[in-house]
């Protein structure tokens, strides 16, 4: 008789969980090939076929790896995404400046970063001396800070080479700190150009003198305020002080040849260069020329020293401090300096010559630009719209700061030391910034460089007022075509 065969045993389930765990097909160990003995065949439906087996490993194996390889995208990008939001933007700012006056900086560049603590600022702080020649040339090579301080005299270079980005379209966006209305048009000079920005004003300097209250009284010299509050602070009691300050074995005052020091004396004496209008008049005007010969004649009979002529690393700054000389002029730049160092001085405004108290006087002004080839230009401008806003001059022109506000509102945070800190405030409001029609020299790239050249030339004693007037006039009219 035939066998008979055993009824199909279906795979238990705990086998089939066992097959999906391990890939592998369930076999009941009854059916597994052993030595010397027969295979049993499984009934139809008890089995896994080979190709079926092959194919679900397969599969399984495929679809772990894609499930793998899904998960490590989304937890790259979610890395990703998270480092995006906590890299920092990292700036950078170039400025001249003494060490007093680079803390002045630093303080608005801490405020805005405690504020914005995903923007990292470095400032690269570039000696006075030669600080123009380095920035050009870094800018001519496409390179340089992300952003720039810019002096008045060359501002027009920096324009003319397209070294500066334009500013209007952002500084009139909700973007923006602080909006153009916001500074006198006086202050503007050669930053702006048929209607477009390149700098804002940082802050400005009126030019007045300091003078040394603790020489004077030592020396027993009639000072300067007292001349002024009899209403004689004019060109002869300037003579009269530096003359006494001369017998007394110092120097009476120091004359550097900047275009702002020549063209404060002009104005002093009710003097022009050019008119209202920009038009040039110095060949013209005898006020003008008087006045250059007055200041050269300090020079020449001993009231005053060139600063040109003094010995290397005594600036004019240290022969105050060290009370070498009595009297110099500057903006407020030089007064946390002298503040630090405990010295005892006041400031007295330009001595006139017209019968007037006071004329007006030059305003260096300093602009902060962003650097064309930035790439960070956006972050850039938002920093420089908070650095010259009320809220970033407050931050640092408060107290004994190096300047007073190029906005208006704010004049109250400006400490009354020195004293009569008024005097300075006062002569923003007459005064003039290179690139005004009054002073537009600085408007011709290189032009300012050329005159200051010419009086240094005047002040070393190696050209007549005359010649000197006579060769201004000429270079004025051979650049400005």
């Amino acid at each position: 008789m035939k066998a008979l065969r055993e009824k199909p045993v279906p795979p238990s389930s705990e086998n089939t969980i066992d097959f999906l765990r391990r890939g592998t097909s369930v076999r009941p160990a009854s059916t597994i090939p052993q030595q010397g003995k027969s295979r049993t065949r499984l009934p139809e439906g008890t089995r896994i076929e080979q190709k079926e087996r092959f194919f679900l490993f397969r599969f399984g194996k495929r679809l772990l790896f894609l499930i793998g390889l899904v998960l490590s995208v989304v937890f790259l990008q979610a890395c990703s995404g998270s480092a995006g939001n906590t890299a920092k933007v990292k700036l950078t700012m170039s400025a001249w400046g003494n060490p007093a006056e680079l803390k002045v900086y630093q303080k608005a560049i801490d405020a805005y970063m405690k504020e914005n603590p995903e923007v990292d600022i470095e400032l690269i702080p570039i000696a006075s001396d030669g600080y123009e020649q380095k920035l050009m040339t870094q800018l001519t090579g496409n390179s340089g800070a992300d952003l720039f301080y810019v002096g008045a005299e060359y501002m027009s270079r920096v324009v003319e080479g397209d070294a500066a980005e334009p500013l209007t379209s952002f500084l009139n966006s909700e973007e923006s700190d602080t909006s153009p209305d916001a500074y006198a048009e006086g202050l503007w000079g050669a930053a702006k150009k048929d209607g477009e920005i390149y700098g804002v004003p940082v802050d400005c300097n009126p030019l007045v003198m300091y003078y040394n209250k603790d020489l004077f009284k030592e020396l027993g010299i009639k000072t300067p305020q007292q001349y002024y509050d009899e209403g004689k602070w004019n060109w002869d009691a300037f003579k009269e002080v530096t003359t006494e300050l001369k017998k007394g074995g110092k120097k009476g005052y120091i004359q550097e040849n900047t275009l702002q020091q020549v063209e404060s004396w002009i104005w002093s004496n009710g003097g022009s260069v050019y008119d209202d209008n920009g038009q040039l008049v110095l060949d013209k005007n005898k006020e003008a020329q008087e006045a250059i010969a007055f200041m050269n004649s300090l020079v020449q009979e001993g009231n005053a020293v060139y600063a040109g002529t003094l010995p290397e690393g005594q600036g004019l700054d240290a022969m105050f401090l060290s009370k070498q000389v009595g009297m110099i002029s500057a903006g407020r730049w030089l007064t946390p300096m002298f503040h630090e160092a405990g010295v005892h001085f006041d400031y007295i405004p330009w001595p006139t010559n017209t019968g007037k108290k006071t004329e007006p006087v030059a305003i260096p002004t300093a602009y902060l630009s962003v650097n064309a080839h930035s790439e960070h230009k956006e972050e850039a401008m938002k920093f420089l719209s908070f650095y010259v806003s009320e809220a970033g001059q407050t931050a640092r022109l408060s107290g004994i700061g190096n300047a007073i506000p190029s906005v208006t509102g704010i004049d109250d945070i400006v400490t009354d030391e020195p004293p009569h800190t008024d005097y300075m405030n006062e002569a923003r409001e007459t005064g003039y910034a290179h690139g005004t029609p009054q002073s537009k020299s600085a408007l011709t790239p290189g032009l300012v460089n050329e005159l200051q050249d010419l009086y240094e030339v005047m002040l070393l004693g190696k050209a007549s007022p005359e010649e000197t007037v006579e060769k201004v006039v000429k270079t004025i009219q051979s650049m400005s075509k």
